[in-house]
């Protein structure tokens, strides 16, 4: 699978660490009252997407750079490849 890289262009995906659903760059309120609870869903509760899915990679073997790639798990087709960093500026949301 050849993931492109925003800034580096096209790379094996062996030179990248799968690192979870992009969900994680959305973290909870510490100080919220129900804190325990969506810490635990944030931890420890994860969606089996079988279809299009957004996904943390890391490059590992590059530039060590966080990317949130958009997969379908079922075909590996990638449509779509942004830093993660960019993306959590934006809120976390970019689509």
């Amino acid at each position: 699978m050849i993931i492109n890289h925003p800034i580096l262009g096209p790379r094996d995906a062996a030179e990248f660490t799968y690192l979870g659903d992009a969900s994680l760059l959305n973290r909870p309120d510490w100080q919220a009252k129900d804190a325990a609870e969506q810490f635990y869903e944030y931890l420890y509760l994860r969606d089996n997407v079988a279809g299009v899915h957004r996904e943390l990679w890391y490059h590992e073997q590059g530039d060590r750079s966080w990317l949130l790639v958009t997969r379908n798990t079922l075909t590996h087709e990638i449509s779509k490849v942004e830093l993660a960093s960019d993306v959590a500026r934006a809120g976390g949301n970019s689509k």
